[in-house]
């Protein structure tokens, strides 16, 4: 038998960081569109001279190539150009989404800053990387949860919010100080959150991918990858943009109704005890 994830037909679901061609944030919003919602996907505005190689050979087009996807499921889109690490970012777009649907009822937290510079030791560690990633990472998260979460109350018919974290905010790894922090400040967000709205029937969980395919990758080798994988995860592969998705859609779902305040890993095993 199986089971149908049910409570996502015709549901308005925002999904920030959404742009790039090999993300977590666009499968993410091609799968919830998949299982019925109209969906609004956020960027940054990418000028295409920063796309990747293989993004401008397929003619890329960042939210707009996305939201193409959304509605050749048959569902709305709406992209969006923000900075969801600025209160006017997050209220600008949850006035224009009111102004397109008339509510949300399902926000996933994406959007994540680069790896790059952050990944040096903290004594190497300059403070405006420092603030640039806890900005985007958690800054943001919080900015676009009281802002949608502000509006999901006065709807009064509760609502999911789903924070993209990481496992490398329970790892807390060398080299990755900035980046950990904000991913477990994410977690502790999320369960706090989930603490105050659970009254208002407002689900809060956060997921905490592991190693996946995504155009994060990039800056490694594929043979450190592979050795990495061996290494680190049971499962022996690296982890793709749709199980994770998957993962998010089925908490956005019915059949998620009494689960709220987790972080999930998603990652191949990697983590098996927090």
């Amino acid at each position: 038998m199986s089971v149908e994830l049910t409570g996502l037909t015709d549901r308005i679901a925002v999904v920030t960081g959404a742009g790039r061609m090999r993300s977590i944030g666009r499968a993410v919003a091609v799968e919830l569109a998949r299982a019925g919602c109209d969906v609004v996907q956020t960027g940054t505005g990418r000028h295409p001279d920063r796309y990747p190689d293989d993004e401008k050979a397929a003619g890329w087009r960042d939210v707009d190539s996305v939201a193409d996807e959304v509605r050749a499921l048959g569902r709305r889109a709406l992209p969006v150009v923000c900075d969801v690490a600025t209160p006017e970012g997050a209220e600008e777009l949850l006035t224009a989404v009111l102004a397109e649907f008339g509510r949300v009822d399902v926000v996933v937290n994406n959007a994540a800053a680069s790896r790059g510079a952050d990944r040096v030791p903290v004594t190497e560690l300059d403070v405006e990387v420092w603030d640039h990633v806890i900005a985007v990472n958690l800054r943001g998260t919080f900015l676009m949860s009281r802002a949608f979460g502000r509006r999901l109350i006065e709807q009064g018919e509760g609502g999911s919010i789903i924070n993209i974290s990481s496992i490398g905010g329970k790892l807390s790894g060398p080299r990755t100080a900035a980046y950990s922090a904000s991913k477990a400040g994410v977690q502790s967000l999320t369960s706090s959150m989930a603490k105050e709205l659970g009254s208002h029937r407002i689900r809060v969980n956060a997921v905490c991918p592991g190693v996946t395919a995504t155009g994060r990758l990039d800056d490694w080798s594929p043979d450190a990858w592979a050795a990495y994988v061996t290494a680190n995860l049971p499962l022996g592969r690296v982890g793709t943009a749709q199980e994770v998705a998957s993962t998010v859609v089925f908490l956005a779902s019915d059949q998620a109704a009494w689960i709220t305040g987790q972080s999930w890993n998603v990652d191949g095993g990697q983590l098996t005890v927090r």
